[in-house]
């Protein structure tokens, strides 16, 4: 049940603008749209998992973890799930 306090807490909104390259908010925008979103949606998301997670929700690194190899990704495969 929703309460009208709850209402008020979903209703209260704040404008947020930002600078994003034009060709990245296109990009974007395309992806966005095969999923059904607007930028507004992602951005909502994003904020909402910063919030449940008390933390940013993705590495940030100069350092990247190193991709598997194919035999090394055949074999967590085969030890997660099974011979094929």
């Amino acid at each position: 049940m929703i309460t009208f306090e709850h209402f008020q807490a979903m209703a209260a909104t704040t404008l947020f603008r930002s600078r994003v390259p034009t060709a990245r908010l296109r990009n974007a925008e395309k992806i966005l749209a095969r999923l059904g979103m607007k930028p507004s949606d992602a951005f909502n998301i994003f904020l909402a998992q910063i919030e449940i997670r008390k933390d940013f929700p993705l590495t940030v690194t100069t350092a990247p973890e190193r991709l598997l190899t194919t035999e090394a990704q055949g074999k967590q495969w085969e030890d997660s799930l099974g011979a094929y």
